[in-house]
């Protein structure tokens, strides 16, 4: 299969594109390198640094016979988007429609989304939220995010493109940013490798469903299964407060020091859980790597890559 993945040379996605080339499907990367890098770029991928938005994006389409579009370039940063709103909104929402314009011109059978399940439901109503739980996002990441899963809806009412749209939890491990607000784990873990010590927002009691990279990458080439249009939570029905989480980053790094505390964001969650049931249900997916074995793998690859 010809697959298209954006995003290719960033944390998920550059873990997806390996898993495809493992699996011998064919690859084309599309990043425009704002935050990829070079060495994540699998060497056995086609790679054209390249935005989402560029109209040279279709001749790409149509020449590397692409069959799939798997869509992981985006804004991911929540106080970004509460910062700049217009910004997420022309890379996210902007930016994908542009993608998507693309894709139907040129035959594209299948899209691949990737969403967010604890921004979009906002204060959960209950524990943990099912894909039919009420969507009401509190900042403009959630919203961008959700405005597209509407748009892809769209695209499939009108135009036939089937989407499977993928509602992920806090996704962590190697090749993690840790350079942003976004991605506590490898800002932790950051830190500690440089002698300081972890900052927590507020109380430290939100909570978050953290996910393993290995394990949305696993999601991700089981929906190439899949034929219809559908949403899934891609998480592992567990809350981790960040009390609990920074409790066992500093366990695995085996580090003995006194973690400091700032004010709580304004715009920040206070309890984010997924159920997963439904991906089970269709792809007999479910998560396999435990909290603290992410956190190992994922520390031993800061210690050792030094980013």
């Amino acid at each position: 299969m010809n697959i298209l993945v954006t995003g290719g040379a960033g944390f998920i996605g550059s873990h997806i594109v390996d898993a495809y080339i493992e699996n011998h499907h064919n690859v084309v990367v599309i990043d425009d390198m704002s935050r990829g890098r070079k060495e994540f770029i699998n060497p056995k991928a086609t790679f054209h640094q390249i935005s989402i938005s560029d109209p040279r994006l279709a001749n790409i389409i149509q020449k590397e016979s692409i069959e799939v579009i798997n869509h992981h370039a985006a804004q991911i940063s929540v106080s970004d988007s509460v910062k700049n709103p217009v910004k997420d909104a022309e890379s996210n929402i902007i930016g994908t429609l542009q993608l998507l314009q693309n894709a139907v011109e040129c035959g594209i059978d299948k899209f691949i989304f990737a969403s967010t399940g604890g921004a979009i439901y906002g204060e959960q109503d209950y524990f943990p939220a099912r894909e039919d739980h009420p969507q009401k996002p509190t900042n403009p990441y959630g919203l961008s995010k959700l405005s597209v899963e509407g748009y892809l809806k769209f695209y499939k009412e009108q135009y036939g493109l089937k989407s499977i749209i993928f509602r992920y939890g806090n996704v962590f491990g190697p090749r993690q940013n840790p350079n942003g607000e976004a991605g506590v784990v490898a800002i932790f873990y950051n830190r500690l490798l440089k002698g300081q010590a972890p900052i927590i927002n507020g109380d430290g009691e939100q909570t978050r469903d953290y996910i393993f990279v290995r394990d949305v990458v696993n999601a991700n080439l089981l929906a190439l299964k899949l034929n219809g249009s559908d949403t899934f939570n891609v998480g592992t029905g567990q809350e981790t407060s960040v009390n609990e989480l920074t409790h066992l980053i500093l366990e695995v790094a085996e580090f003995n020091t006194e973690v400091k505390a700032t004010k709580k964001n304004s715009f920040e969650q206070r309890r984010s859980c997924l159920d997963y049931k439904k991906l089970k249900g269709s792809l007999d997916w479910s998560p396999k790597v435990s909290l603290k074995e992410g956190l190992s793998e994922t520390f031993i690859f800061f210690k050792n890559n030094g980013i």
